[in-house]
């Protein structure tokens, strides 16, 4: 079996428990260092699937590989490559298959309740179709949903949270999280916001964060479990 290509854009910003998933199905894998120059492979053929990580800048951002990962995952799926993207990742996908990347309303930070949307493809995907799950948040813009696309899980101040599109699967939110993530990217809280003033509602304190946590995780995991395991049913060559 090939494996499935891990793209990391921050050093901050680690695949956290789809590792764990991919180790734990026996599915190989390797990491794409872009943070530290690794250059983007020239065809996703040599890959059973790409997994898109989430970073600091925009997709809007003048940075050449953004459009070298956009030309890949473009080619991706028209090899019927699963493509699977988190945050940063999801709004790859989403401009990748013609979607729009924008400032959404509020920024989101934080434990969130994703909703699920009603639609057959939520219960093909998340074995369910109603219901709320907490997600993690670590973000200030949004995508809009490609053509073609149809969107499972959303929220009150960020319409667009999950989106699947044939094998391909976008999310907005971090199901990603471990603790160990978590802790890190509170301990760089005042890199994020040095004024504290004025922050709206979906931008959680550090301390509210970590209230919670273990539940949180607990019940996350359940949701990037099912998530993780329906997106590996697209990778060629795995029978799990």
């Amino acid at each position: 079996m090939k494996p499935v290509a891990i793209f990391r854009h921050s050093p901050l910003v680690g695949p956290g428990y789809f590792l764990e998933f991919l180790n734990a199905q026996a599915i190989p894998w390797c990491l794409i260092p872009v943070d530290e120059g690794a250059s983007i492979p020239r065809s996703p053929a040599e890959f059973s699937g790409l997994c898109l990580m989430g970073g600091p800048m925009s997709v809007n951002d003048p940075l050449p590989w953004i459009a070298e990962e956009l030309r890949l995952i473009q080619d991706a799926v028209v090899l019927n490559v699963p493509v699977i993207g988190h945050c940063l990742g999801g709004q790859l996908l989403s401009r990748a298959l013609g979607g729009r990347v924008t400032l959404n309303p509020v920024k989101e930070f934080g434990w969130s309740a994703l909703q699920v949307e009603p639609p057959g493809l939520a219960r093909d995907w998340l074995g369910v179709t109603e219901g709320a799950f907490p997600a993690y948040q670590w973000h200030g813009e949004t995508f809009s949903l490609p053509e073609g696309a149809v969107r499972i899980m959303t929220n009150e101040v960020c319409a667009n949270q999950a989106f699947v599109i044939g094998p391909h699967l976008g999310m907005q939110c971090h199901v990603e999280m471990t603790k160990s993530l978590i802790e890190e990217w509170i301990r760089n809280w005042a890199n994020a916001f040095g004024d504290q003033a004025g922050l709206p509602d979906s931008v959680q304190m550090p301390e509210e964060q970590l209230l919670h946590l273990q539940t949180n995780l607990r019940e996350m995991r359940t949701l990037s479990t099912r998530l993780y395991t329906r997106w590996a049913k697209g990778l060629c060559g795995y029978s799990g």
